[in-house]
């Protein structure tokens, strides 16, 4: 190791230790389909809740029987645990009185956060009723929630053009979103750059990376290929030869997501949004070297 670089390397430890935990963190899963992976899922709440994350959010999927699943683990984690629970809504398989209908619902049982989003076509080229911004602003109607959207550094695989997409993402804020949390990325200077154009475009709502701690490359590939992310070439070789080999995966996924971390906090970044996959041990992991700590 050269010189410069082991002084890179310092001063970016340094920037971690200087951070002594004070950073957010959120954490998002998926609703269980089989009892061992509801068994999974609540051990990995019940270890991460020990971090005192700032909200954990639960996915939201296209058939009533998800749905109900997310409306249900939402309110059982808020009871269980008294973390903010913020469940996903989308706007694209519900008409507006049923959407006003979960919202008062959810208002009722306490949940005041919701990430909204716009969901997935059923078809491709038809165009939807709502939007996300239109979702946005019906909450708002309903009850002063806090609200959560996406957004994509490296454009969403929909939109007519990266301009396109930065002013959906305005509308959306300015339709009343808090912060926008964004696609997994691995490419850090598209992030930044992404925050560039934001602040020039006048959005003026927090950015917080979606953070995607890799120990299966094959699944995150089909993750990041229907998403339009795009996966650097040595990212991809270090992976090559460790199929059979979970643990050297791990380890590798844990580093290149500590470095991404260590980097991005340097640029002033302070909110990290994980996508845990249901599984506690790469998150927990990360967080406590960032410095969050169980009783901090």
């Amino acid at each position: 190791m050269g010189y410069t670089h082991a002084s890179q390397l310092d001063a970016l430890n340094q920037n971690i230790a200087d951070l002594d935990g004070r950073i957010n963190v959120s954490f998002e899963f998926f609703p269980p389909s089989s009892e061992k992976m509801e068994e999974t899922l609540w051990n990995s709440i019940h270890r991460l809740k020990t971090l005192k994350p700032k909200f954990v959010s639960v996915t939201y999927g296209a058939n009533s029987g998800e749905r109900d699943r997310t409306h249900s683990i939402i309110k059982e984690i808020k009871e269980q645990t008294g973390l903010e629970a913020a469940p996903h809504l989308t706007c694209i398989d519900a008409s507006r009185d049923e959407l006003r209908a979960i919202a008062r619902d959810y208002w009722a049982n306490g949940i005041r956060h919701i990430v909204a989003l716009r969901g997935d076509l059923p078809e491709a080229g038809v165009k939807p009723d709502m939007y996300a911004s239109d979702l946005v602003a019906l909450l708002k109607e309903e009850h002063d929630f806090d609200i959560s959207v996406a957004a994509y550094p490296e454009v969403h695989p929909e939109a007519s053009s990266a301009q396109a997409d930065l002013l959906n993402l305005k509308r959306k804020i300015d339709a009343g979103a808090s912060r926008a949390i964004t696609q997994f990325f691995f490419d850090i200077e598209s992030y930044l750059r992404f925050r560039d154009r934001c602040v020039a475009a006048g959005i003026e709502a927090e950015i917080v990376p979606g953070i995607l701690p890799v120990s299966n490359m094959k699944q995150a590939k089909r993750f990041a290929d229907a998403n339009n992310v795009k996966i650097p070439a040595w990212m991809l070789k270090q992976y090559e030869g460790l199929d059979d080999d979970l643990l050297s995966r791990q380890m590798v996924g844990a580093s290149n997501a500590i470095d991404m971390i260590r980097v991005l906090s340097r640029e002033g970044v302070k909110d990290f949004h994980f996508y845990t996959l249901n599984r506690a041990e790469m998150t927990y992991a990360l967080c406590h070297t960032l410095g969050v700590r169980e009783n901090q």
